[in-house]
């Protein structure tokens, strides 16, 4: 059974920091190419970032570009996103993916919420 631990999220002022983590389980990780994804309230869920699998490579939102940083440990079946600069609009749930072909995998998310 696949399953994610998604951590890290919580309440943080504008212009601070943060770093998600999501560990994995239940699937070959170095094969899944993995993204973090996220919901606002009223909004659709969008592509924050997203790491291949082999090789490595990132893409970005245009919202996550130069303030945002995925990651991945595959000894340790870890992704992070480390987001810097949050912003208010930052606010959301945000979820972890693994993708592989048609498969997809979903954790259930962690909250982050930026307020002043």
């Amino acid at each position: 059974q696949v399953q994610f631990v998604e951590s890290g999220g919580g309440l943080v002022q504008p212009g601070e920091s943060l770093t998600l983590s999501c560990v994995a389980s239940g699937l070959t990780f170095s094969l899944f190419d993995i993204s973090w994804y996220r919901q606002a309230p009223g909004k659709q869920r969008e592509l924050v970032a997203r790491i291949t699998s082999t090789p490595t490579n990132t893409t970005y939102s245009d919202s996550a570009k130069g303030r945002f940083t995925i990651s991945r440990d595959n000894t340790k079946n870890t992704v992070w996103l480390q987001m810097n600069s949050l912003k208010l609009e930052d606010t959301a749930k945000y979820y972890c993916n693994a993708n592989r072909y048609v498969i997809n995998y979903w954790g259930k998310g962690t909250l982050v919420t930026v307020s002043s």
